[in-house]
């Protein structure tokens, strides 16, 4: 049997996590503790939302599970622009956080499409 690790939407998501929290963690300060708290959850409900609907073993609730993962990850992408405009991680660091957002979306939407609407 597969398991959730064999997704590419898993790997992308979850590599999106590790490096949402290395670099929050990297250039901690006091001003952006409330959006970099918000940039890490959102980041980390991507992927756990992901592991959740695999789990349950059903489409319905697999489907249901992964467009949560994508108001996550829009949530990300959201969070990611304040801090680009507030300048809370280096432009390069975001730059690396957006594309590995918007490749975690492409795969959960291809995702979506494969398991098909209903």
């Amino acid at each position: 049997m597969y398991s959730y690790r064999s997704l590419d939407a898993w790997k992308v998501a979850h590599q999106l996590s590790l490096k949402v929290l290395q670099k929050t963690d990297d250039h901690f300060h006091p001003r952006a503790r409330s959006l970099f708290d918000q940039l890490r959850r959102a980041s980390v409900s991507i992927e756990a939302n992901i592991v959740e609907g695999y789990a349950l073993q059903t489409k319905p609730q697999f489907r249901r599970h992964l467009r949560i993962a994508l108001g996550s990850g829009a949530e990300t992408e959201c969070f990611l622009e304040l801090v680009a405009a507030r300048e809370y991680l280096p432009k390069d660091v975001v730059a690396e956080l957006r594309d590995l957002t918007a490749r975690s979306i492409g795969l959960v939407y291809g995702l979506l499409r494969y398991l098909g609407h209903g």
